[in-house]
């Protein structure tokens, strides 16, 4: 699926019916890991970040890969992000445990993984503490295991003040920000006036920097934060001495910065590269390892975690992934939420952006061209087979393999992953060579 956070609509589209005979199968590759961290990496498995937009239901597959990895690393974002994780009971009969996650890694639903926020990552301690006592309050057992790297940078209540002020300033313009302060904390940090974690532990030198941030406003948060500090303290480390690391992204390629769709973009680099600053990961060590709109929203509850927004759902677009393979270099993909599609007859793919009847080379960065975007689609058959109780790649219906045959041939990237349901159980592994 894809999302559109604030984009501009597309003027138009058409589309090209393609059957299933004419498909076929995807070039070799290999799946995309990572062997990392500074100084003493041996390796970082799996670096993972996401295409296009985020909210592709990435927090499942985080689950499955955490039992392979010492660690579960955040590279960037803040408490900004929503994954949700679903847990089977104990045994029959037994309920399921929803998980939901914002600032903390969600590989820490694995007891035997290790949770790292990491120094590319703005940090709201007193949100830390709320998402850790309710994750612990539903028997998350996270003493140990979770630690904040001290680089990282602090996010303030009047961080949080301003955001939501630039949001209401813009009006209709808006960003849709989740008003959490990440966009003022970066800002901060860029100007080189940001405060960081290891601040904390030095109260007056602590004090007088908040003093002048704030020019003598706030003054309660000073004594505030002491109390905050004294609790945080065992979870603060210097973060580059790790080994075997799954890098959680918070977002995607779209929202990035740089590569994004700017300005409607987060205010971190959520590329390859953001994995590399964010955590002190080497370069070198990266290696392997509508009324449709509204049926993707319902039957995919395609709502925020962190904001409860309904989130803007259309059918795949393979331009926008194209223009992430190229940045990020995938050797495999995972396709998430393939189950939602289950009940529609044909299902439609965009595979080119023309203005004036003129096909674009890429993704374009001047959001004024991409409001004059003609999308040309390919129009699918569908399988009309409830694929969430398949418990292989080779069980699924032809069609649904069709599809996933044709992603591959079109990006040039096998598809290693499948989800089939919310279920962590509910994620087909496909064979690729």
């Amino acid at each position: 699926m894809m999302r559109m956070n604030g984009t501009p609509k597309r003027a138009g589209y058409r589309f090209i019916r393609v059957p299933v005979d004419v498909l076929r199968t995807g070039r070799e590759g290999k799946t995309a890991m990572m062997d990392g961290p500074a100084q003493n990496w041996e390796s970082v498995s799996h670096g993972r970040p996401w295409l296009p937009w985020g909210d592709e239901g990435k927090g499942k597959l985080v689950d499955i890969l955490s039992a392979e990895a010492d660690v579960c690393a955040r590279c960037a974002g803040g408490n900004n992000a929503g994954h949700t994780i679903v847990v089977p009971g104990d045994g029959p009969g037994k309920p399921k445990t929803t998980y939901a996650f914002h600032l903390l890694p969600s590989g820490l639903v694995n007891p035997n993984c290790v949770g790292m926020i990491g120094s590319g990552v703005v940090v709201h301690i007193p949100s830390f503490f709320e998402e850790l006592d309710a994750l612990q309050a539903q028997g998350l057992d996270c003493s140990n295991r979770l630690f904040i790297s001290d680089r990282a940078h602090l996010v303030f209540d009047f961080h949080q003040i301003v955001d939501g002020l630039k949001e209401v300033e813009l009006g209709g313009s808006s960003i849709g920000t989740t008003r959490r302060g990440i966009g003022p904390a970066y800002s901060g940090k860029a100007s080189r006036s940001g405060m960081r974690v290891h601040h904390l532990f030095d109260h007056d030198t602590f004090a007088e920097k908040f003093r002048k941030l704030v020019e003598g406003r706030f003054k309660r948060e000073i004594v505030r934060y002491k109390a905050l500090a004294a609790r945080l303290k065992p979870f603060v480390i210097d973060s580059v001495h790790w080994k075997r690391v799954l890098v959680e992204g918070a977002n995607a390629l779209m929202l990035d910065l740089d590569f994004g769709t700017y300005p409607f973009v987060t205010s971190s680099s959520t590329t390859i590269g953001g994995v590399c600053t964010g955590l002190g990961i080497p370069p070198r060590m990266v290696g392997r390892r509508s009324d449709v709109g509204v049926h993707l929203q319902e039957v995919g509850r395609e709502y925020g975690t962190t904001t409860g927004r309904r989130r803007r759902c259309g059918w795949l677009d393979l331009v926008v992934m194209k223009h992430s393979c190229l940045i990020n270099g995938y050797d495999c993909l995972n396709l998430t939420k393939l189950d939602v599609l289950d009940t529609l007859s044909e299902i439609k793919v965009a595979v080119k952006y023309l203005v004036d009847g003129k096909e674009l080379p890429g993704f374009p960065a001047d959001l004024a061209v991409l409001a004059r975007v003609e999308v040309e689609y390919v129009m699918l058959p569908g399988w009309n087979t409830s694929i969430s109780i398949m418990e292989s790649y080779d069980a699924l219906p032809i069609a649904c393999k069709s599809y996933v045959l044709f992603i591959e041939n079109f990006l040039g990237v096998p598809v290693e992953w499948i989800g089939v349901g919310p279920g962590r159980e509910s994620m087909l592994r496909k064979a690729i060579k």
